[in-house]
């Protein structure tokens, strides 16, 4: 819009003339001198000063009354014929409250401002406010494109790539991380939007298309058909989980993702009508900085919405990423299933569940998807998106019933202060993680060491037991491959001698009907031939039918056999036959028993991780624990049945089973049953509750180191883009200062404001640093494809290159060399403090 763009560029001016900061003015841009036959007095609203009018100057060549309100430091609702001004100061101190207050609407910062001019509140000063406020939100958006261009940030995905430096700002020579990015997705309602009355539309019907936030709705839909709907539709099928790749995460995945509503069938995901858009979905790194966020429009959590932010994933961030989601054990095999899956399996990409929500998922999938037990996962423990909802619900109310337009405005500006707060929180989050690392380490290897010394107990021992263990709940309750392949052959030979049976006793019985003196007879034969013509045609098709089966089933055996490498067919006396064939009898009672083996082991150690005091487990947590337990209690109640009924059903008959006596199992050696199985889990070493804390600890222990190693390349990371923002900056303004651009107030004032923060953060890195036990380089480093530093910059990084181990820190006269290090930034910033 040209307006838009005169008005942003009146803005503009008008910060010049309000900076402390010099700005230089083109003189081919200085305003006519006024005349006051073109002048005009309007009403305005100032909360500061509380005027109520003000004599605006006007000359001939003006194009719009409204540029000469913004040259006045005014702005109206209308661009036309203006009859009220509002004042950019009132303007900008209502966006920061909205910044800071989400919750605050419109209509309460009118009331306030009546209060404070002592007027009674009228319902048409909210449009006017409101109107005017959309108007001074465009104007700065434009601003925000022009600072952004003019320091080369307007770049497709910029904000992605480097607005989270200690995730994207990849130095040379640092440690390679097993994953390069890790993210976590979720879905929320708190954001719902309703629907216009009776499908009509509200009369603002403009579109948001300006946040490089959210996704747009054509390409979300463009994944609408990717998750076919699930075969059945009872409850204990799998509607996420599709086109598995093997029967382990199949298993694992239908047993987790059913209780979850993300994983429900697609057609339970339907929401009232009386919402368009039910919530949004979000992604976001594991610093809290926002990636991507959909719309979720009239339905739940479908599939639709994490697979775009997962085409977006694998095209920008890159190989070796790990993201987190309630369900990530169910939607990994959905994206493989999908058109990502190639891409997702080739740049080596993998899901898992938060630590929160993973405590409900199944203890075979929580060896191998929750975050403790993932190697380079570090402490993470992916709930970030948690607290952006627990945030997101303050703007809830003033989005509700906005019309579309404006509700992207505000989650827009909601997503830009988050993500602002979130850098400014960059260096006290890695100092907590850090120090949170270091005390685990420091205590609990004490207490490792004296475990592993009692109970006679090698490095080598805890890998070897941990695989064994996942190894053991991948397989629990089920039959093995040669279980099922010999039990389909031996099947196949019982149909077989019975159809050989059945062949030879149709053919024999057509054959007796033969007369003795059989002589040809035409079709017109005698009247005592027809008469048995009826039953001899019935013996003839039964002899027919029993020959075709016969050769059908002799053809499947004999392609089992090619397939098995089976040389000499199994006869009844065969050693395999009579071992397949005992098995075979004692079936069902064998899958009942591995079935409530699998339940029963399961609830026993996640009754250990509950009531073991020293896990660190929050209130919250044992709670969802707890309802998860009761869940499977009720599975654990019907596979009790189950068990009873193949039981009864042996010769001799087996015992049956109580179910008030399993329910009250509180440790493996009570379950004597597991006796019977064909995986009793009471022998092994990992099983035994010693081990089983020794091997927590263990893996504790490792997360805090890898979360050690992480934190020292993040830190680097943050301090080096810091120190190279520092100098773009100054770099950028002194160019724009020397070419009189407009856009330089502007420049300045984000770049002073960033600098304050990067002081902050800057800080609280010189707090890591001095944490006995820090590990890392206090220098900053030099970013992976730059051109280099200047030599001075290199000289000053050399001299403190310095490595630390576990046991030391840097002494105090080395961070004040740190300090040297950005001597420039903190003598402006100091500046910059002292004339405000």
């Amino acid at each position: 819009m040209p307006l838009l763009a005169t008005l942003t560029d009146t803005y503009l001016r008008w910060k010049a003339t309000c900076s402390d900061q010099p700005q230089p003015v083109p003189a081919n841009n200085c305003p006519s001198i006024p005349s006051d036959s073109y002048s005009f007095t309007i009403a305005i609203v100032d909360i500061f000063t509380l005027q109520t009018s003000t004599f605006i100057h006007r000359d001939a060549n003006s194009l719009s009354p409204a540029i000469d309100l913004v040259r006045a430091g005014f702005l109206s609702h209308v661009l036309v014929s203006p009859s009220v001004a509002i004042s950019l100061c009132t303007l900008e101190h209502f966006r920061h409250l909205r910044l800071r207050k989400p919750s605050f609407s419109v209509e309460a910062y009118v009331k306030v401002i009546c209060d404070s001019y002592k007027v009674p509140y009228k319902r048409r000063w909210r449009t006017v406010l409101a109107d005017a406020f959309d108007t001074y939100l465009a104007i700065l958006r434009q601003v925000e494109q022009r600072v952004n261009a003019a320091l080369g940030r307007s770049t497709p995905n910029w904000r992605i790539l480097n607005s989270c430096p200690p995730c994207t700002y990849e130095l040379e020579d640092e440690p390679l991380l097993p994953f390069s990015r890790m993210y976590v997705l979720d879905g929320g309602n708190s954001a719902k939007h309703m629907a216009g009355l009776g499908g009509c539309e509200r009369g603002d019907t403009r579109t948001y298309t300006e946040s490089d936030y959210i996704i747009p709705r054509d390409f979300v839909d463009s994944f609408a058909n990717e998750v076919r709907p699930c075969a059945s539709d009872s409850d204990d099928a799998d509607p996420v989980v599709i086109n598995m790749d093997d029967l382990t995460t199949q298993v694992m995945s239908s047993d987790c993702s059913k209780n979850w509503k993300a994983a429900a069938n697609e057609e339970k995901k339907r929401m009232w009508s009386v919402f368009d858009e039910t919530g949004i979905f979000v992604s976001a790194c594991r610093h809290g900085l926002l990636l991507w966020v959909t719309d979720m429009v009239r339905s739940g959590e479908l599939a639709k919405y994490p697979l775009a932010i997962m085409s977006n994933i694998i095209d920008v961030l890159g190989e070796c990423t790990l993201g987190a989601y309630d369900i990530g054990c169910g939607f990994q095999s959905t994206i493989r299933a999908s058109r990502l899956g190639d891409a997702f399996e080739r740049q080596k990409c993998c899901m898992c569940v938060d630590a929160f929500h993973g405590y409900t998922h199944n203890y075979l999938c929580q060896t191998k998807n929750h975050p403790n037990g993932i190697v380079g996962a570090g402490l993470e423990d992916f709930g970030t998106i948690e607290h952006f909802f627990s945030a997101s619900n303050a703007i809830a109310p003033v989005i509700r019933y906005a019309s579309s337009y404006r509700r992207h405005v505000f989650l827009d500006l909601f997503f830009k202060q988050w993500d602002e707060d979130k850098y400014l929180n960059l260096g006290t989050m890695i100092y907590d993680n850090y120090k949170q690392a270091l005390d685990i380490v420091s205590t609990e290897s004490i207490a490792l060491d004296e475990a592993k010394q009692s109970l006679g107990i090698q490095e080598g021992d805890l890998q070897t037991w941990c695989q064994e263990e996942i190894e053991y709940f991948a397989h629990l309750g089920k039959e093995t491959e040669w279980d099922v392949h010999a039990m389909a052959y031996v099947e196949l030979l019982l149909k077989l001698r019975d159809a050989e049976s059945q062949a030879q006793s149709a053919s024999t019985r057509f054959l007796s009907t033969t007369p003795k003196d059989y002589q040809f007879i035409s079709f017109m034969g005698t009247q005592s031939y027809s008469g048995d013509m009826t039953a001899t045609r019935k013996l003839e098709t039964q002899r027919r039918y029993s020959a075709e089966r016969l050769a059908t089933i002799q053809q499947e055996v004999t392609s089992m056999e090619v397939k098995m490498g089976i040389a000499n067919r199994w006869q009844p006396s065969s050693p395999e036959y009579q071992a397949t064939l005992k098995y075979m009898s004692n079936h069902q009672y064998q899958r009942a028993l591995d079935n409530l083996q699998r339940l029963v082991v399961q609830q026993l150690f996640e009754l250990q991780r509950l009531n073991i005091s020293q896990t660190g487990a929050s209130y919250k947590m044992r709670t969802h624990i707890s309802k998860s337990l009761q869940t499977r209690c009720h599975a654990i109640q019907n596979a009790v049945k189950t068990y009873n009924t193949a039981a009864a059903a042996l010769s001799p008959p087996r015992p049956q089973l109580d179910w008030s006596k399993v329910s009250h199992y509180s440790f493996l050696e009570e379950f004597n049953l597991l006796r019977d199985t064909r995986q009793d889990v009471r022998e092994k070493m990992w099983a035994k509750p010693a081990i089983r804390a020794v091997i927590r600890k263990w893996l504790w222990i490792n997360r805090a180191k890898e979360e050690i190693d992480r934190c020292n390349v993040e830190i680097r990371r943050l301090h080096t883009a810091i120190i190279d923002e520092d100098t773009f900056f100054t770099q950028c303004l002194a160019s724009l200062a020397a070419e009189q651009a407009i856009e330089h107030v502007a420049v300045y004032e984000y770049c002073s404001h960033r600098r304050l923060i990067n002081m902050q953060v800057l800080h609280r890195i010189s707090k890591i640093h001095l944490l006995p036990g820090f590990s890392g380089l206090i220098s900053a480093g030099i970013r992976k494809g730059s051109r280099g530093r200047t030599t001075e910059d290199i000289a000053l990084s050399s001299s403190n290159e310095v490595e630390y181990d576990d046991d030391s820190a840097p002494a105090v006269d080395e961070v004040e060399e740190l300090t040297q290090d950005i001597g420039t930034l903190i003598e402006y910033l100091s500046d910059l403090t002292l004339h405000r």
